[in-house]
């Protein structure tokens, strides 16, 4: 009895799309994969894991709106938090799988990945012996290895830009603090030099802090803020800093999309909140500071407040909302555009694929761009000016520094 009633539910679902044309396109889509997932479920010559294949269609069609928008299954929406807030033992890196292989994107100062010489764009091939690249490794399997009790050893296979030999790492795993100052210390007297290695819920708690520590030491009287390495996180957090810096009044970034209203961040005056509008400012960027650390970057270059100084930012300006699942796995989907205050989005082009698009930083180098400004040019069409001063500044592919700082100085 039962394999009928399994028999006539696919022939009614094999009749559907003839019967059903007029429906609208998205309730059409949707029937197709359910149809899909049944019939792999019920008529595939081999068992299959449907709920896998329903984590890869996710993945994929993700994959085809844009190089930022991700899933994360449920297992794994823990972990992706523990950056934002709290600690874990581990070997202190931030990556990411691309082209089926493991690659570091961020190295978290002072922890065990750096102390013995793991860079950013190190590609990990193995782990522990095992062969972990172009066999498909997830996020999960990742964590599982990399991740261990403080004082366990865990052995990588990485190859490196360059070297020809595969590199070998022994890394003893430790517990992994989630700051983000790194440095905060008097570069010259009066002088205060404050490195940020991300943007999170405490990041402008510990900046205050910082600077309250610095003051008791001697004034400040100009000030330096390093986002170089800097890849973003939360843009609450982004607009809080560039507010400290601004008279209340001024936009420091709007978002917008789609089926997103415009959404203004603009700069206040609110009690105990320490403001530093008039001492001489410069924010130092390379090619890995993005996303918040480019809002930062950008309001204060667009209202003439700070000097940037370094290289060319990455240039990620898409804004990604969670979105829960289920299962309680999540979606994090680009649903806006974030610009600033002059107009400027600072996305760099990602219509040729993900593959390219990472690729970038990479090809920057070919062409010789963080050795000579001269290599870089933008076209007309992505010139804007500053707000106060009416000097020229690009947009479309990263924030463009008013200092050229080569990378072998």
């Amino acid at each position: 009895m039962r394999r009928c009633k399994n028999i006539l539910l696919v022939i009614s679902l094999l009749f559907v799309p003839f019967v059903s044309a007029e429906r609208p396109a998205l309730e059409m889509a949707g029937l197709k994969l359910s149809q899909l997932l049944f019939f792999a479920d019920k008529m595939y010559v081999d068992t299959v894991n449907v709920g896998q294949l329903a984590d890869v269609a996710i993945a994929s069609v993700l994959k085809e709106l844009d190089p930022h928008s991700s899933y994360i299954p449920a297992d794994e929406v823990k972990r992706m938090n523990e950056g934002i807030k709290g600690n874990f033992e581990g070997i202190g890196i931030a990556y990411q799988i691309v082209n089926d292989t493991v690659v570091v994107n961020q190295t978290i100062t002072g922890c065990p990945a750096e102390r013995v010489g793991i860079l950013p764009g190190d590609r990990i091939v193995g782990v522990n012996g095992e062969n972990i690249a172009g066999v498909g490794v997830k996020q999960s399997d990742v964590v599982k290895m990399l991740r261990g009790p403080k004082g366990s050893v865990v052995e990588l296979d990485v190859f490196r830009k360059n070297d020809k030999s595969e590199l070998k790492f022994k890394v003893v795993r430790d517990r992994i603090p989630v700051y983000s100052v790194d440095a905060a210390f008097f570069a010259a007297p009066g002088v205060a030099y404050v490195k940020l290695n991300s943007f999170s819920v405490t990041t402008t708690d510990e900046f205050a802090e910082a600077v309250k520590i610095l003051r008791e030491q001697q004034p400040v009287d100009a000030m330096i803020i390093d986002l170089q390495g800097n890849g973003g996180g939360v843009m609450s957090a982004a607009v809080d800093l560039a507010n400290l810096f601004l008279v209340s009044g001024k936009l420091i970034v709007y978002t917008s999309g789609r089926h997103q209203d415009r959404q203004e961040a603009v700069s206040s005056s609110r009690p105990g909140v320490m403001k530093m509008t008039d001492i001489p400012l410069c924010v130092l960027v390379d090619e890995y500071s993005a996303s918040a650390s480019e809002i930062v970057a950008g309001a204060l270059q667009d209202w003439d407040r700070a000097t940037i100084i370094g290289r060319r930012t990455f240039g990620k300006g898409l804004v990604q909302r969670p979105l829960k699942l289920a299962d309680g796995s999540e979606v994090r989907m680009t649903v806006s555009r974030y610009y600033t205050p002059s107009g400027r989005n600072i996305q760099k082009p990602y219509d040729d694929g993900s593959e390219k698009y990472y690729r970038d930083i990479e090809n920057r180098y070919k062409h010789g761009e963080f050795l000579e400004v001269d290599s870089i040019s933008f076209p007309d069409s992505l010139k804007y000016k500053t707000l106060l001063e009416g000097r020229v500044v690009y947009g479309g592919g990263g924030i463009m520094p008013d200092v050229f700082v080569p990378l072998d100085t």
